[in-house]
């Protein structure tokens, strides 16, 4: 039983960049880029053929080709190299931490191969609607592997809270602490 806790997270990863690719290759195969394939819940959800060459939002898709190497491909690297490694050698990792590790390798690594193999971005299909929300029409499109990344540092967030209110507290002191102008009688 504790192989499969820790190897779940981690096969859970490897399901999600084959989704992930599996889905955006179907996309480019079958969809224009530009062009609404479908729409579901009325206009809430459209399944459309977006790319980015940038993060979240499109955020350094107009940067330097050599900055874009460096910050959306050799950054997250070292990154996802980073992560793995510290969910093999900590021994002390909770579940919940174990699977927001998961989520954020799977999805990293999905974007991450389009990063490099795809050069007109990386395939997004997911649009939506957002009725004026925060003065948006639609939310940015996204993608499985952004759908994990965001869910694994949304349990990243939880954790890592779970485990600060989970310390000891500090013992307090019954003694005053004496400094300048704390002593006595002044």
């Amino acid at each position: 039983m504790k192989k499969l806790v820790f190897w779940a997270p981690l096969i859970t990863a490897a399901i999600i960049i084959v989704s992930d690719q599996i889905t955006k290759a179907l996309v480019v195969s079958h969809i224009p880029e530009g062009r609404i394939f479908a729409r579901f819940w009325g206009d809430f959800v459209w399944i459309v053929h977006a790319r980015n060459t940038g993060a979240a939002f499109s955020i350094g898709a107009n940067s330097a080709p050599v900055l874009r190497f460096l910050f959306f491909i050799a950054f997250p690297i070292v990154v996802l190299i980073g992560v793995l490694f510290y969910y093999f050698k900590s021994a002390r990792l909770s579940l919940l931490l174990r699977w927001s590790m998961g989520l954020i390798l799977g999805g990293g690594t999905g974007n991450l191969i389009d990063r490099i193999f795809r050069p007109a971005g990386v395939v997004d299909f997911v649009s939506l609607n957002m009725y004026g929300f925060l003065g948006m029409e639609r939310f940015a499109t996204f993608n499985i592997a952004d759908f994990a990344i965001t869910t694994g540092e949304i349990l990243l967030i939880i954790g890592l809270i779970i485990v600060e209110f989970r310390k000891p507290n500090a013992p307090a002191s019954s003694e005053p602490t004496a400094g300048p102008g704390k002593g006595r009688g002044e």
